[in-house]
């Protein structure tokens, strides 16, 4: 099986997992504050905060800025569920704006104009959480023009932009007060499972730091009564037990070196498939001057007149892991029974119905690439009036 997306793992990272196992501390140590450095600094942020997962980072970053009942976050139909699901954790209400059809992320001219809409009907969002879908970082420029007009905060779902590049600048380092990362196994650089916040706010930083330990502190200053002793310790708030583990932490920091040569993989692969698909009738991920994508995934548009399903299970059949992402949120089960339904956000359904993410990670070989786009070509033979390519 050619999976769609696996970790690399290297010698150096399995070292360094092993000198934590063989360290005093396996929660709790100083391997989290050295990873949080690492990232912080590689990403140019004054402040990291990991956590356990991206979903515990979007829901703390959603309690920092203040989401809570009454309040509203929009987000985009074409994510994990995670994204919409960090305002319901916080009571708050949440809507959707359709995506560019072409970005395949948040559809800045209908945000625009969703904005003004809710201006005069006094319903702003107090956080609108755009995500950077594939690796392909959004409009930040955009996004912060309009925020300061009106007055909501930008939580960036940047899960699958570890690496990726606006003009050169890490993403995360400007335009949003809070953007997530995600380590899971099939992201740019894993923990296993994990996440990372980060933000230029010394503040938002130190409320998450406190949301992720259960809302407790052991800094005196923080304490509502003097402390008896080196021991004490207050609950000065109600948070969560989302701690990113030493071990884990020790992985995400040896990956973290790996992340030039592993983007590049990356890159270099993708590249590969954009000339492979030329004419073919498939259409591929974006490209933009100035933006650089983690291309966590590459995902493909069938032409309409396909049968995905035939096609998906024919490469399944011959051993490639394609897979989906992703079925619009507001069209799953839970999201139905608030209100929404099919038929709401065209463009993320429209996407939604021909997309296929394909093989892409850093160990893909090129007589793999080869066998994908040959498999793929095949079946779209079979099931449309796509015409034969040369490969």
């Amino acid at each position: 099986m050619i999976p769609y997306s696996t970790q690399s793992i290297s010698e150096d990272d399995i070292a360094a997992v092993v000198a934590v196992l063989r360290s005093p501390f396996l929660t709790q140590g100083p391997a989290v504050p050295a990873f949080e450095e690492a990232f912080a600094e590689s990403h140019s942020v004054a402040h990291a905060v990991a956590v356990s997962n991206a979903t515990a980072g979007l829901h703390i970053a959603c309690l920092a800025l203040g989401l809570g009942a009454g309040d509203w976050l929009w987000t985009v139909p074409n994510s994990f569920v995670a994204s919409a699901n960090c305002a319901l954790y916080c009571g708050a209400r949440v809507d959707f704006i359709d995506i560019d059809p072409v970005t395949r992320n948040i559809d800045l001219t209908q945000l625009a104009e969703r904005l003004d809409r809710a201006e005069r009907a006094g319903r702003l969002p107090k956080i609108v959480v755009p995500v950077d879908f594939a690796g392909l970082p959004v409009g930040i420029g955009i996004l912060r023009r309009l925020a300061d007009r009106y007055g909501f905060a930008i939580l960036e779902d940047a899960s699958h932009a570890v690496g990726a590049l606006r003009d050169g600048i890490p993403v995360g380092s400007e335009g949003a007060d809070i953007a997530v990362f995600s380590f899971h196994a099939v992201k740019t650089i894993t923990t296993g499972e994990g996440g990372m916040c980060v933000t230029q706010n010394r503040d938002l930083a130190a409320r998450m730091q406190l949301l992720r330990t259960h809302g407790i502190t052991r800094d005196p200053g923080a304490m509502q009564t003097p402390p008896e002793g080196p021991w004490s310790y207050e609950q000065v708030g109600l948070g969560y037990n989302y701690r990113l583990t030493d071990v884990a932490a020790a992985l995400g920091r040896s990956q973290l070196a790996r992340l030039p040569e592993m983007a590049a993989a990356r890159e270099r692969h993708a590249r590969r498939y954009d000339r492979m698909f030329a004419g073919t009738g498939l259409t591929c991920p974006p490209r933009y001057a100035g933006m650089t994508s983690a291309h966590h995934l590459y995902v493909v548009e069938l032409p309409e007149d396909t049968d995905r399903a035939s096609v998906f299970a024919a490469m399944r059949s011959a051993g490639i892991g394609v897979n989906v992402h992703y079925y619009p949120i507001h069209c799953q089960p839970y999201y139905r029974s608030l209100g929404f339904d099919w038929g709401q956000f065209p463009a993320s359904e429209a996407y939604y119905r021909r997309c296929v993410s394909i093989p892409l990670f850093p160990a893909l070989r090129e007589d793999e690439q080869d066998f994908v786009v040959d498999t793929l070509m095949a079946s779209l033979l079979r099931t449309s009036s796509v015409a034969a390519a040369t490969i």
